[in-house]
């Protein structure tokens, strides 16, 4: 019988669910939060929201949904 490997030191792959990358996004997500970054990247997103900006970032957006799995152009998502 082959030994089991502690997964717990395993730094490869970790396949879904990786808790790895969950505790580093957490903890990237707590500093800017806690550096007061939400408020200023809350009120650029108005702003280029608001501009000239917007049909280009309306573009990208369904650019990118062109390129996702399963995208229904005739589905509206609340999220």
């Amino acid at each position: 019988m082959s030994e089991r490997k502690d997964d717990s030191k395993f730094s490869g792959n970790q396949g879904e669910g990786n808790r790895e990358a969950a505790r580093e996004y957490n903890e990237q997500q707590q500093e800017f939060v806690d550096k007061g970054a939400v408020e200023k990247a809350a009120e650029q997103a108005k702003k280029a929201v608001e501009s000239e900006e917007r049909e280009d970032l309306e573009q990208a957006e369904k650019e990118g949904k062109g390129h996702a799995k399963d995208f229904d152009p005739n589905v509206t998502r609340e999220h």
